[in-house]
């Protein structure tokens, strides 16, 4: 869509974001992200209303959250399900307040996110669909999902092998609690912004073609890609949902090394971020 514009990545100031200890902060902080969303959309000539801010929230403590829900954050993103369930059990009182489960899930965690998530943006098995749609059944509920592909070819990430794509979302009719909304990535960690730009137009191309043949009643309209230090980017290559987390919250203490072993270490519920600047 955009491979004119030279807009950079924002990975250097990973870990420099001055931390949100009050409302204003909050406030002050989500308009700066949003004015960067308006002017990524009116770079690429596209409506700023279409591009959804995901905030999010894992690491912070409730205290925190609760900021950020009195500055307006209705929808909070998290990474652990576990997590993300203790948050939810603790602020029940903020009846408007929902969440997006945005990280790895194990089966075994599926009962967790069928109680309480509004969408689930990291469906990469079968297994899991299974696992999830079952629970949902037994909640008398239904989940927004998207499907994780991996775009940067890292075996370090979770998500689809994109060529697995189409063969994968073709079976998801069988699981009716799951609403397939479209797609989610992580791009490349990188400051060379044409090699981000590349996960972003390999996961847009690859939904405009499984569009074409998606099963009926599957609109496959939403892209969730972009994170903190490269969402510009993210907006310009038609991304619907950016997942922003430092540059709301502020900086956490450590790398999400430290927080999120990779694929493949250690526990596989603590999986490689969804939102990494």
């Amino acid at each position: 869509m955009s491979e004119a514009i030279g807009t950079q990545t924002r990975h250097d100031k990973h870990g420099l974001y001055p931390q949100a200890t009050s409302v204003e902060d909050f406030k002050q902080n989500i308009a700066a992200v949003q004015a960067r969303i308006t002017a990524a959309c009116l770079r690429s000539g596209r409506d700023p209303a279409s591009v959804r801010l995901l905030p999010v929230s894992k690491t912070k403590p409730e205290s925190s959250l609760r900021l950020a829900h009195a500055a307006g954050c209705t929808l909070l993103g998290e990474n652990k399900v576990q997590e993300a369930y203790r948050k939810w059990e603790a602020m029940q009182d903020l009846t408007n307040l929902h969440w997006s489960v945005i990280g790895h899930l194990q089966t075994n965690k599926a009962k967790l996110v069928a109680k309480f998530a509004s969408e689930f943006q990291a469906l990469d098995s079968l297994r899991v669909a299974e696992a999830l749609d079952r629970r949902l059944q037994a909640e008398g509920r239904s989940l927004d999902v998207f499907v994780q592909v991996n775009t940067s070819g890292e075996v370090s990430k979770y998500g689809l092998d994109p060529k697995d794509v189409q063969a994968f979302v073709n079976q998801l009719p069988a699981f009716s609690a799951l609403r397939v909304r479209g797609f989610m990535t992580l791009a490349l960690f990188s400051a060379e912004a044409e090699r981000v730009r590349q996960c972003f137009i390999l996961l847009r191309n690859l939904r405009d073609q499984l569009r074409q043949s998606a099963p009926a009643g599957m609109s496959l309209d939403e892209l969730s890609m972009g994170m903190s230090g490269d969402f510009e980017i993210a907006i310009e290559e038609g991304s619907t949902i950016v997942r922003v987390g430092q540059a709301i919250f502020g900086a956490r203490p450590l790398p999400d090394s430290y927080y999120w072993p990779t694929a493949g270490a250690g526990d596989p519920d603590n999986a490689a971020s969804s939102e990494l600047p």
